[in-house]
């Protein structure tokens, strides 16, 4: 099943518009057709089974595989964010972060985006004195100093113990709130894409399987009957006994 007409939320007008997106290696067929538009300030959860081709998807939404078919409207500015920080282990903390920004306001931007992460006294350090979810929250730091409509995260989270990835959860919630940017969230993790996301897709076998919306209202935990009964239909969506 195709994603919702654009404009699902609130009447907003899609920031990403994605039409018959295949890829293909070799005799292999990942993505058969894939539609799907994101809502401007709408997150966006990308659900699917170990090698379904979520992170396909999104590297060929942001523009990162050329081999790819399909038609693929972007309406304003994209950022990713990858499982991997990606820092530049021989530049700084906020030179990472300044990483293609130019202008005469660039500092000021990076000062900033550091603040929100909570870093901003870390601007000088070095990727090697960081922890795992600093490194990670840098990262989030250089995607935001760029201003996007849209965040692109590839499982974000998942190389961060528990407590962190909970807290970077938060943190993505509340920077959301603010900015107002939309995001696609590739996950692996049924709870954090019901603690994020205003709808959830499922990917199978090459195409959109389901277009879920989450209507768990702003504030939800696992122990709400109602996102627990949401949990389990999408495990069993997903083939996850849950008994």
């Amino acid at each position: 099943m195709a994603s919702r007409t654009a404009g699902h939320l609130n009447g907003a007008e899609p920031v990403l518009t994605a039409h018959a997106v295949r890829r293909a290696f070799g005799p292999t067929v990942v993505l058969t057709g894939v539609d799907l538009s994101i809502a401007r300030g709408e997150v966006v959860a990308l659900l699917g089974g170990s090698g379904s081709g979520k992170s396909t998807l999104l590297r060929i939404l942001a523009g990162l595989d050329g081999d790819a078919s399909g038609t693929i409207v972007v309406h304003g500015t994209a950022a990713v964010v990858f499982q991997e920080h990606r820092l530049l282990p021989w530049k700084r903390v906020a030179d990472n972060v300044r990483l293609g920004l130019s202008g005469v306001d660039a500092p000021g931007r990076v000062r900033r985006a550091l603040a929100e992460v909570g870093l901003a006294e870390r601007h000088r350090a070095w990727p090697a004195e960081l922890s795992g979810g600093q490194a990670q929250r840098v990262a989030v730091a250089r995607a935001l100093v760029r201003e996007p409509d849209l965040l692109l995260l590839d499982e974000p989270f998942g190389a961060l113990d528990a407590l962190t990835r909970l807290r970077m959860q938060i943190l993505l919630r509340r920077l959301r709130a603010e900015h107002g940017f939309a995001a696609l969230l590739v996950t692996h993790d049924v709870e954090e894409a019901l603690l994020l996301a205003d709808r959830i897709l499922l990917l199978d076998e090459g195409r959109i399987a389901a277009d879920l919306p989450v209507d768990l209202g702003a504030t939800r935990t696992p122990d709400d009957p109602a996102f627990g009964a949401l949990r389990r239909h999408l495990l069993d969506r997903l083939g996850v006994p849950t008994t």
